[in-house]
Formats: structure tokens, sequence, C-alpha cells
């Protein structure tokens, strides 16, 4: 068991934005978000996250019961943003410090700190970077040992310590009660005039207590992120991540590079997916579904077979095996679509169930309504479902055929076998196995003329 402290009150000014830089977006998650959820695969004894730029902004929206928050009032730097989780740390556990700003680090690299810090050793996730400007330098000691010795800010680094490539992370563990002594003598006698939580570096050696290291797999997991640059970059580098555990999972993408998921996607076998789609919350495609280009799914889940074709949005829906949706229809919260449906080119369902090998291939609205199998739903057809104050729904019974540009008015049924010409507007029920019409007598007036502009 473990305390977990993360530091997520700074500003960040080169973000340009009034909003606290570790609640900004990366698929769909906020920053620190992707950090505690990774912290939790650690299941610590206190998860305490530190917050000031912003006031309550970060609380309000992480708030959670496994969650301590501490308010950081001025913001003096990393050591003393540290102080303020002091109350909330168990002193015969060792504690990890994590940044909120770095969300990619994988739980297997945080295990590996972990591990080889042990109780009593201060453990360090260092990284080699190509370009290291701007990140704190690991000083060692020379010889075969090369044990670490000290961290050196880079506004504070000689030109020998900048040429270092070896940094630090911003994530360590160390043990508590050694964290607290060592808080409470820290200087501010730097170039930035803050507390540096890198200074402990310096006292546990003094104090004789190991320093050990650990390395994530891949460079990425310690990006930081400091700007709407550094942003987008980290949201391709995620998505990337995402677009190859798709493709060794045996998902077809036409392009990895053209493909966000913000949420969980899950696949079956022989799933394709065309450039440009959006996945959004926990979205399910079965066997052989494919998707076609620039489609938007959240919270979907799209039975085998199914084709959902370009530029579809599906919301909130389930989608029965073999169905054909698209290309441009929307299926909106609460459509549940059986087996072989067809729902056509602009065609919007919206809380209404779809019995199997029923259609509406063209231009519809089919909401608050409940219809059958075999149901043929006329190109224009709507179903008029409010009436200013309140919803009513439309049932219409299998075998149903609703001609072109018909009007339903709920609350009214269609009996089963019924047929409606085409142009109806229906406000009574239609009886079953009938014909049902609503039309005016058809006139045309000879010498008629069309209204010509005024001058």
């Amino acid at each position: 068991m473990i305390n977990i402290v993360i530091l997520a009150a700074g500003m960040g000014k080169r973000m340009r934005s009034d909003l606290p830089k570790v609640l900004h977006r990366i698929a769909g998650k906020a920053l620190v978000s992707h950090v505690i959820d990774t912290a939790r695969g650690l299941s610590p004894a206190t998860l305490c996250v530190i917050y000031g730029h912003g006031g309550e902004q970060v609380p309000t929206l992480l708030a959670a019961p496994d969650l301590q928050f501490a308010r950081q009032e001025p913001q003096l730097g990393t050591g003393h943003a540290v102080l303020q989780a002091q109350p909330f740390l168990n002193d015969d556990l060792p504690t990890l410090i994590l940044a909120g700003d770095v969300p990619l680090t994988k739980l297997s690299s945080l295990q590996a700190l972990v591990q080889a810090a042990g109780t009593d050793k201060l453990g360090i996730l260092t990284v080699n970077l190509a370009d290291p400007t701007g990140y704190g330098r690991i000083i060692r000691s020379e010889g075969t040992s090369g044990q670490i010795r000290a961290i050196v800010e880079h506004k504070d680094a000689s030109a020998g310590q900048l040429a270092i490539h070896e940094v630090n992370t911003g994530i360590m563990i160390m043990p508590t009660v050694q964290l607290k002594k060592w808080l409470a003598t820290l200087s501010n006698n730097n170039a930035q005039n803050e507390y540096y939580l890198t200074d402990v570096i310096a006292k546990a050696v003094a104090d004789g207590v190991p320093l050990v290291s650990a390395q994530p797999d891949a460079e990425w997991e310690t990006l930081g992120v400091n700007s709407k640059t550094q942003l987008a970059q980290l949201e391709r580098l995620y998505q990337l991540n995402q677009a190859h555990i798709l493709l060794d999972n045996g998902v077809t993408l036409l392009d990895p590079a053209r493909i966000d998921i913000r949420g969980s996607l899950q696949c079956g076998r022989d799933v394709s997916i065309d450039v440009g789609c959006v996945f959004e919350g926990q979205v399910t495609l079965g066997d052989g579904v494919q998707i076609g280009a620039h489609c938007v799914i959240k919270d979907a889940q799209i039975a085998a077979n199914a084709n959902i074709k370009a530029f579809c949005h599906i919301d909130d829906s389930t989608v029965g095996e073999g169905a054909q949706i698209g290309p441009y229809a929307r299926l909106r919260p609460g459509a549940e679509l059986a087996r072989d449906v067809h729902i056509g080119n602009f065609v919007e369902v919206k809380k209404s169930t779809i019995g199997a090998n029923s259609k509406a291939n063209h231009l519809a609205y089919i909401g608050d309504a409940t219809i059958g199998e075999r149901v043929n739903i006329g190109a224009g057809t709507i179903t008029c479902n409010y009436d200013g104050v309140n919803k009513f729904r439309t049932i219409i019974e299998d075998d149903a055929f609703i001609g072109s540009d018909s009007q339903l008015i709920a609350p009214v049924t269609v009996g089963k076998g019924a047929t409606l010409g085409a142009g109806t507007s229906l406000s009574k029920d239609a009886p079953a196995g009938q014909l049902t019409v609503s039309r005016a007598r058809q006139v045309s007036l000879p010498g008629w003329q069309r209204p010509v502009k005024k001058t």
C-alpha cells in the first residue's frame, strides 16, 4: 500500500486559457483524470490531489469518494505543493508523487518504480530525451555505480549539466517520514524563488537514504502538457497508441492516423473502420461490423454484421444484427433497432424501437414510436410526437406500409398490415389490414397566374 499525491495546482500560462491546465482534455477526458485513473490501478491507501489555479473547478469536476483535495494558495513550487498534502499522508507507507499534466504514463511503469523503491528508498522515474530542454537534469556520481546525487532544474543548470540528456519526469516515491522532514527544510534560494521538490534528492543523499531509478517503456509516457501545441501532440500520440491496440487485435483501420477514441471501444472479429471516425463513451462493435467514413458513435452497441455507412451519428442507441444504417443517418438516444433494420439517408430515429426487417430508407423522422416487424416507412414520413408541451407515442404494428409524405399525429396506432396512402395526415387510429387515406380533393384552377414581383 502507498500514499499518492497528484500535483494539479499549476496555472499553465502557455495554455492561454481560463481553464486550469489539468482540466484540458485528451481523448475527451481531463489530463488529471487520466493520471487519477492510472493511480487507482495501484490501489493506494490515500489519493490526494493538490489544486490551486482556477479555484474550486478541479475538486468540483473530480469529486469522488476515494479522492482527497488540498489547496495550494499561493503556488510557491512543487515542494510547497506536496507540503499541503501532509495531513492526509500515512507515515507508515511510502508516498508516490505524480504530475497532473503528465497523462500518458502506463501503470506498468509506475509499478516498476514502486517495486524498485520498496519502503525505504527514494525512487525517481527518469527518461533519456533527445531534447531535454526545460527538464530537470539527473546528476549522477562518477564511476561505475552512477548513483543519483542531485536533480538540477533547467534554469539553474550549468553548461555542462545542460548537456545531460537523462531528466527527471517529476514522478518520485519516497518514505513518508523522511519526506515530511525534508519538506520542512526546503529553501527557495533559486532562480524562480520557489520551493523545489527536487531539492529533497540532495537531502536524501546527505541522510544516506538509497536512491534508485526506473525508466518507462516509451518516452511519450513521461511527456507533459504546457501548451496547446503539446496538448495536440499528446492527443495524436494517445490516439495512435489506441489504433495500434485495435490493429493488434485484428481490427481493420483504413488509416490508423485518422481515428479518435474518447472512451472505450470494444471490437469483435473482422471489424472494419474507415477514416475520420470518432468513438465516445462506451461503444461495442460485434463481429463483422463495418463502419463507414466520418461516423460519430457514442455509447452504442452495434451487433454482428451491421453496416454503418458514411457520415452517420449514433448516440446511446442499439443496432441489431445485420442492420444497414445510413449514409447520413442519425440515431438519437433511445433508438433500439432489431436485426436487419434499414435506416437510410437523412433519417432520424429518437427514443423508438424498430422491429426486425423494417425499413425507413429516406428522409424520415421517427420519434417516440414503437414499430413492429416488416414495416415500410415511406420517404418524408414523420411522427408528430410533440404538441408543444407533452410528448406522445406512435405505434405501428407488424407489416404496415406507410406511404410517402405522411404525418402520424401521436398518440395514434396503425394496425397490423394497414396501409397509409401517400400524403396522409393520420390523427385517428388506422384499422388493421385496411387502406387509410387522408387527402383534400385535387383541384386545378384554369386561368390562375403566379404572382409577379412588384417593382
